[in-house]
């Protein structure tokens, strides 16, 4: 199961992220996403468990848990939806590009 965990300090590292989840089961993987740009955490990760069941234990305790003085959110992550670049969208409407 992927989960993902919002609202990290910009401290946190892989091996942190990793951390908070191992005392819930084994881990797949754990990423703090960076920007491209800058290589800096843009307070935000995600981490994949093995055991589902483990991982919705780890979602549930670790949910609004406060790590470096930030209330961190929790949850089963969601598949990432296509973006089309020659969209824009402003309140309830969206014009394309060209």
């Amino acid at each position: 199961m992927n989960i993902y965990v919002s609202n990290l300090s910009f401290n946190v590292t892989d091996d942190d992220l990793r951390g908070f989840f191992e005392t819930y089961g084994e881990i797949k993987s754990a990423k703090v996403i960076t920007d491209k740009f800058t290589g800096k955490s843009r307070g935000f990760g995600f981490v994949e468990m093995n055991d589902d069941e483990a991982a919705k234990t780890a979602i549930k305790e670790l949910d609004g848990g406060v790590v470096e003085g930030r209330t961190i959110k929790v949850n089963e992550a969601k598949p990432r939806e296509e973006r089309s670049n020659n969209n824009r969208s402003f309140g309830n409407k969206s014009y394309s590009r060209y």
